[in-house]
């Protein structure tokens, strides 16, 4: 169909019929010729095209033996009085060319209908957009305004910017939980005594270990692996005195208030937890908080042991004993001797050499362990799980 269709109040379908074979133009033809000054020059479909009235007229033709068969479509801008006159008026064409014809309209089509249906359609799309993306309802609103609220509390505390909440550093209680969406969500839900790690994947930052050693501390972690993994590293290097867990499977940054009331409330001794571990991982950990305890003590180099005496020099009395390599001596003799001046004395306790201290600084966070001979020498390196 023609361009002007888009804008056309009207479409005139009608089938056609001719009994020989013709080409397009000669049934357009027979249109124009059989219907010129039928209904005056108002509704000459020739006129009526030249002023806008009428659209292009298309035809749909198609050979089925010694017959020509097809549809004509013909837009109309009239109004649909004149438009049924128009309809009926090519009904009347009964030749093209030399062969007899047929034409029957079988449909006048409402085109402004159709666009008002696509109006509907579209603007119940609309609707439904600004309902559900544009217009938030008020509970909505209310959420994400304290949402809003809740995460500007959220501090950076210590030299590395760690996430907490507002009273991590005057609570007596500390939480200690992975990463800043933890902290997130447990200052949403009230819980404003909580630090995060940063994530898991730097080691543990020497803020939350300093942290541990004046606080009381529960470390709460995930539900999955992942936490069993942050939790046994938390335990080699921080002071933790309670345990809590998420539910199997589940996230702390995915919980609900409930559910962190729960698990908060459900927490256990960090030994009792550690007492439930296999001797080996059980050895581990342990030897590594032994061993976070002794760095600070290999420092020294030597400790007095005894008292300095006066440089004094006075005699005393030596009675030997006898031995059998040594010859008996009476009991009546004596023999006096000059005691020298007694010096300071220091000992050197056992200690780590420098390198070892400097491999400790570097495992932490590593989940590795390394193994020495007792001259020092490495071995091996192993992993901790």
């Amino acid at each position: 169909m023609g361009a002007l269709t888009i804008v056309a109040k009207y479409l005139i379908v009608a089938n056609v019929e001719v009994q020989g074979n013709v080409e397009k133009y000669d049934v357009i033809g027979a249109l124009f010729s059989q219907t010129e000054g039928l209904l005056g020059n108002e509704l000459d479909l020739r006129e009526m095209q030249i002023n806008g009235r009428i659209g292009r007229i298309e035809i749909e033709a198609e050979y089925k033996g010694d017959r020509t068969v097809g549809r004509v479509y013909i837009p109309s801008n009239l109004d649909r009085y004149e438009t049924a006159l128009v309809a009926a008026m090519i009904e009347t064409v009964d030749k093209v060319g030399p062969y007899n014809a047929k034409v029957q309209v079988v449909e006048i089509r409402d085109l402004r209908e159709e666009k008002r249906k696509k109006i509907f359609d579209r603007a119940k799309e609309l609707l439904k957009i600004v309902e559900h993306e544009t217009l938030p309802d008020t509970k909505e609103l209310i959420t994400k305004f304290m949402e809003s609220i809740r995460e500007a509390e959220v501090i950076e505390y210590g030299p590395e910017k760690l996430p907490a909440g507002p009273e991590v550093e005057t609570a007596d209680t500390v939480i200690i939980v992975e990463g800043r969406a933890d902290v997130l969500n447990l200052v949403k839900h009230g819980f404003r005594n909580v630090i995060g790690l940063g994530g898991s994947s730097g080691g543990i930052p020497k803020t939350v270990i300093d942290l541990s050693k004046k606080k009381t501390t529960i470390a709460f972690v995930d539900g999955d692996r992942g936490g069993e993994m942050l939790l046994r590293e938390l335990l080699k290097y921080v002071d933790i005195d309670y345990v809590a867990r998420a539910p199997p499977g589940k996230e702390v940054e995915q919980l609900t208030a409930k559910e962190i009331t729960k698990a908060l409330r459900n927490k256990i001794p960090a030994e009792e937890y550690l007492a439930s571990l296999e001797k080996k991982e059980r050895k581990i950990i342990e030897e590594a908080r032994q061993a976070q305890q002794e760095v600070p003590q290999a420092q020294a180099i030597e400790v007095p042991v005894e008292r300095q005496q006066p440089e004094t020099t006075q005699p005393v009395q030596v009675i030997p004993q006898p031995t059998p390599q040594t010859q008996t001596t009476s009991p009546t003799q004596s023999t006096t001797i000059t005691q020298m001046p007694v010096q300071s004395q220091t000992v050197e306790l056992p200690q780590l050499p420098q390198n070892v201290i400097e491999e400790m600084k570097k495992l932490g966070g590593t989940l590795e362990a390394v193994i020495y001979d007792e001259h020092w020498t490495e071995i091996k390196r192993v992993p901790v799980r």
